[in-house]
């Protein structure tokens, strides 16, 4: 088939491969010859950790790049895949016209940057969470996918949006189990341990460790393992390299009111918590998003929703406090370490992960749930797998996701402009009660020659 392109041969074997009669999206971009297996060439950034397990998620694939800073692990993980290009610097895959596609599985300051230059080059991308640093970041990255829609597959790395109970939970919502809802708190008990030292001292760099490209955009400091150790649970309670337990947890728990009341950029953030620190992300915080009500009426929804959230041991005691008088003796909220709250018209909707409860149980005892109108997912790696092969978009593209992810960051700049409520407006991009705190929707640093968008 020479006059075929790569993807579009791609595209068509993902059709047969979800069945018949589904909407495929015009594809339109060419990329060499197709490969004998007709799989997607995967560059993957980041192979041990998260990184490694996003690997397993895409085996079913052509895994041709491999791309991490730590040379012990892209030399083990390299052994098994003895073909594939190896490299510390993910910006020599960009331009390689053979990768279909890119997963991102870096350290998040990262994470924007690597996206959007795959995206820009027409490759598909799979990107950890949270998708970006800043809010200025989250909506680069939202606009660069809306751009290339149709063209490329994209999907934030939310595995629990794939499982039965958050699909469950959706439906009880949006068939009215409690009634219209105003209200959504979420949950998480992690905390920031303390960083030490803003700068820590000066070690030797070993040999195995590319320093020069794990730093990439950030501000240039000397090597101390330290900084990059434990993975995100480390790095993220520095700014200058993550966001905090709101960025990293919240990806997937604000990801379950996002999608049951269909929520979309907020009006209002606002935010309580300890004095900032500019260095430190901070140990407990209680965020609180305003979202405008529908332009058309709906079933499930009432008004402007409140959506709040809530981490470290400060944020449970004032969960609890709030929570535990509402579901009574149905359930003990501190029993919950992660967790959404529904507030409706009639009773409380609590769920994490893999459970849900109705209360006041009274009032459910011959409640018939209603019958699952999502369909199971084929799976959270094969979404996005059949998507940039031309398949139906993933549920949690960039569009979706960018929005969510720039939601949570809104939290995370209400914090830092002094636990502040700031009014957003999105189309302006700006806080307008408090336009000089826009600093806070983007970068504290100037990406570094060679690192910028």
């Amino acid at each position: 088939m020479p006059s075929l392109s790569r993807r579009n041969f791609l595209s068509a074997s993902a059709v047969g491969a979800v069945g018949v009669g589904l909407i495929v999206l015009p594809q339109n971009v060419v990329r060499g010859e197709v490969s004998p297996n007709e799989k997607l060439n995967l560059a993957i950034l980041g192979v041990g950790g998260r990184g490694r397990a996003n690997l397993n998620g895409c085996m079913s694939e052509n895994i041709y790049a491999l791309c991490d800073t730590n040379r012990n692990t892209l030399a083990k993980t390299g052994e098994e895949f003895p073909d594939a290009i190896r490299t510390t610097d993910w910006r020599t895959l960009v331009d390689n016209e053979n990768i279909d596609a890119f997963i991102v599985s870096t350290a998040e300051h990262h994470h924007a940057l690597a996206s959007v230059a795959a995206m820009r080059a027409g490759k598909s991308v799979y990107t950890e969470k949270p998708l970006a640093r800043t809010v200025e970041e989250a909506r680069l990255m939202q606009n660069e996918y809306k751009k290339q829609r149709g063209k490329i597959a994209t999907q934030m790395g939310t595995q629990i949006h794939a499982g039965d109970n958050y699909r469950r939970v959706v439906e009880l919502i949006q068939r009215g189990a409690i009634g219209k809802v105003k209200e959504a708190h979420v949950w998480c008990s992690r905390t920031i341990a303390p960083i030490g030292a803003a700068v820590l001292d000066e070690q030797p760099v070993p040999p195995e460790y590319a320093w020069e490209e794990w730093i990439g955009p950030a501000p240039m400091r000397a090597f101390n393992v330290n900084y990059l150790n434990g993975s995100c649970l480390n790095w993220h309670r520095r700014w200058d390299f993550g966001t905090g337990v709101l960025g990293d947890m919240g990806s997937h728990l604000i990801d379950l009111p996002y999608w049951a009341l269909e929520l979309d950029i907020p009006i209002e953030a606002a935010c309580e918590g300890p004095n900032p620190d500019p260095v430190a992300t901070p140990p407990w915080m209680v965020a609180t998003w305003k979202h405008a009500a529908r332009k058309t009426s709906s079933e499930f929804t009432s008004g402007d929703i409140k959506l709040v959230w809530y981490h470290g041991p400060e944020g449970m005691k004032r969960r609890s406090d709030l929570l535990q008088p509402l579901v009574g003796n149905d359930t003990t909220i501190n029993q919950w370490g992660i967790g959404v709250a529904f507030i409706g018209e009639k009773g409380t909707l609590v769920a994490d992960y893999g459970k849900n409860v109705l209360s006041p149980s009274a009032d459910f005892a011959n409640y018939e749930r209603p019958e699952p109108f999502i369909p199971a997912s084929a799976g959270h790696y094969k979404e996005f797998i059949l998507a940039a092969k031309g398949g139906p978009e993933s549920l949690c593209n960039f569009d979706y996701s960018g929005r969510l992810i720039e939601n949570n960051l809104l939290g995370n700049a209400a914090h830092r402009a002094g636990n502040k409520t700031l009014t957003w407006d999105a189309s302006k991009f700006s806080f307008t009660n408090a336009p000089e705190m826009d600093k806070f929707l983007r970068s504290d640093y100037e990406y570094r020659t060679g690192w910028v968008f």
